[in-house]
């Protein structure tokens, strides 16, 4: 029936191409992000940490990242090949470059930075000859007799779904942030090429392919659903609706919809972005299985599957073999204490982890998923990234003691093209919107242009170190709408100024948002000052195991031996002080030791820990 149904649409959808789904205008969304380009980073530590990220970009050779995929294509190349993960002999080369178009045109978009652009549009005019030899849409670094194993042997290659998926989405997001056509007319013919090959294939054979409960699986699909939705969303193209759906396997989808936790052993990153196709899914068709599946999916995995910063990922359970097996899995549901290896949180994970918040929040406009967005983005994507070399981390452990193993510039594995990705997108998430009210969703200094009622507010502070905010507002008239202000979970209050007037609130709980509404004029200023406070998050299989948070911070011991504490958690709570609050160092005081602690972000070459464990014996 899939089979038939795939077909059906090849046939139609040339003359349904610009056709309308019924279901078009019915926006799921209860907010809206701002556009890239309405939203600037001001100077600070964290435009910073994204001009590392510009300079690392900047530095690669677009014929080398286009060397593969000219080799492929059987064009002649004389560049030196890259390493790592895209070298000549790896399965998946040619993802990063994926990555790379990602990362790139959203900097474009924004700065229009001319050496970016030139690299930018060099990549697509080359990547399109190369496509072009091939004359059925083809376009990769490495052969397509790679699909013709997986869909006999369902092993033995390193998945190249999960590679095709992401050049496809280098390609929507060059179409996206810059309009070039090209990208677009390359996307297109890529999706003719996979509605091609799955049309041959039976349903059996399908259900086979995308079937990833395997360690690490070979097979990964990446998030070809969820591009392809998305890509569905500009071309109203029916075959890429039904092709979309083919990569929503049943198998995941339906015992989350049941509120079924199966996660125990599977890939997390594998199946977390199937669960943003699902999001993506639910977007366009309105079908409840597919909320409820993010939904159930969402609590299944913070309740019972994410370690204190938000993120997840670790040894897969009963495993006995290396790394690569053991590592970057959900294990059972609540058992983390006996998880905290060296490969542990995966940092595409902690990206990955951040998108879905971000979709669940515009429907929902609820204030834990932006709460659960700053614990993420603070502790979890930002130590992802050394704040002196910009380089990258695969995995971010959370025992002790540990230390962060920087990803070399030329190993491209798959977490240097998410952090790449992330780090273009520190402007992001920050603001969302409706008609009449501007939420504020993470405090970083930067400046937001709502273009619809003619109005600027610009973020000033050192947060989180210093835990002040200030607000301006710039308006050539009189506005009337609603500022809402996230106070996050972990704040014991807030003083709120407007014009240098103190406010007087209405008690509001934690992980919700304080709302002013008032009639706004030129230069209104708005102060927070958020009340800190140390406090512990345990493992939810240990309560003697736990995390220290300093306000927002996650900080970890300066530490070359475990972290074995004595006394009460009353205790500990106690015996922690500010040692120095400008540069973010602490200290804890316990049996007769003292213990230097700094955020998680901050730790960048020294030997730490986060999770301390008491043992009184």
């Amino acid at each position: 029936m899939r089979k038939n149904i795939l077909i059906f649409m090849m046939i139609l959808s040339p003359l349904y191409f610009w056709g309308q789904h019924p279901t078009d205008n019915m926006d799921v969304r209860k907010v809206f992000p701002f556009h890239n380009t309405d939203v600037t980073l001001k100077n600070s530590w964290l435009k910073q940490r994204e001009e590392l990220n510009i300079t690392f970009l900047k530095s690669l050779d677009p014929d080398r990242l286009l060397h593969n995929f000219r080799i492929t294509a059987k064009l002649p190349s004389d560049a030196i090949p890259l390493e790592g993960w895209e070298s000549p002999k790896i399965g998946l080369r040619g993802h990063f470059v994926g990555h790379y178009l990602s990362a790139v045109s959203n900097l474009v978009e924004k700065y229009k930075d001319p050496l970016l652009t030139k690299h930018l549009n060099y990549m697509i005019d080359e990547l399109y000859k190369c496509q072009q030899v091939s004359k059925n849409g083809y376009l990769s670094a490495f052969p397509d007799k790679d699909f013709e194993i997986l869909e006999t042997k369902f092993s033995g290659v390193w998945a190249p779904y999960y590679t095709y998926h992401k050049i496809m989405q280098g390609m929507l997001d060059v179409y996206i942030h810059t309009n070039n056509k090209k990208a677009y007319d390359i996307l297109s013919g890529m999706t003719d090429y996979v509605i091609n090959r799955m049309s041959k294939l039976s349903n059996k054979t399908i259900e086979r392919m995308i079937y990833t409960v395997e360690a690490n699986p070979q097979n990964e699909m990446g998030a070809m659903n969820e591009v392809l939705y998305k890509l569905y969303q500009i071309s109203k193209a029916p075959k890429h609706l039904a092709l979309a759906k083919l990569f929503d396997p049943d198998w995941f989808a339906d015992p989350l919809y049941k509120n079924e936790d199966i996660l125990s052993g599977l890939h997390s990153n594998t199946h977390l972005v199937l669960v943003n196709g699902f999001a993506q899914r639910y977007a366009i068709t309105k079908e409840k299985k597919y909320h409820d599946a993010v939904i159930n999916f969402w609590n299944i995995l913070t309740n019972h599957h994410i370690y204190a910063n938000g993120t997840s990922s670790g040894p897969r359970p009963n495993a006995t073999t290396k790394t690569s097996v053991t590592a970057e899995h959900w294990g059972e549901p609540d058992h983390l204490c006996n998880t905290l290896t060296k490969e542990i949180a995966e940092s595409c994970v902690s990206h990955n982890t951040q998108k879905l918040c971000s979709y669940i929040f515009t429907w929902t406009a609820n204030p834990q998923y932006a709460d659960s967005y700053m614990n993420t983005f603070y502790n979890a994507v930002l130590p992802a990234q050394s704040s002196h070399s910009g380089s990258y981390i695969y995995h971010l452990p959370l025992g002790s003691p540990r230390n962060k193993k920087y990803l070399k510039d030329n190993d491209f594995a798959c977490c240097s093209g998410s952090c790449a990705e992330a780090y273009t997108q520190l402007n992001s998430n920050i603001y969302y919107h409706n008609d009449s009210i501007l939420y504020v969703n993470l405090y970083i200094p930067s400046i937001v242009k709502w273009r619809q009622k003619d109005i600027q507010l610009e973020q000033n502070s050192y947060f989180p170190k210093d835990s002040t905010i200030n607000f301006t507002v710039s308006t050539k008239r009189k506005s009337q709408f609603i500022l809402k202000l996230l106070l996050p979970s972990w704040s014991k209050g807030v003083d709120v100024y407007v014009n240098e007037k103190k406010q007087h609130i209405n008690t509001v709980s934690a992980a919700s948002y304080l709302e002013l509404n008032r009639i706004w004029r030129d230069q209104d200023n708005i102060r927070l000052v958020f009340h800190y406070d140390f406090h512990l998050k345990p493992m939810p299989d240990n309560p003697n195991t736990f995390a220290i948070y300093y306000g927002p911070m996650l900080l970890a011991f300066e530490s070359k031996s475990e972290v074995i504490l004595k006394g009460e958690t009353k205790e500990i709570l106690k015996n922690l002080s500010v040692s120095d609050l400008k540069k973010a160092t602490f200290q804890l005081t316990n049996n007769n030791k003292n213990y230097q602690l700094r955020p998680l972000y901050d730790i960048d070459n020294q030997s730490y820990g986060v999770y301390a464990t008491i043992k009184n014996y």
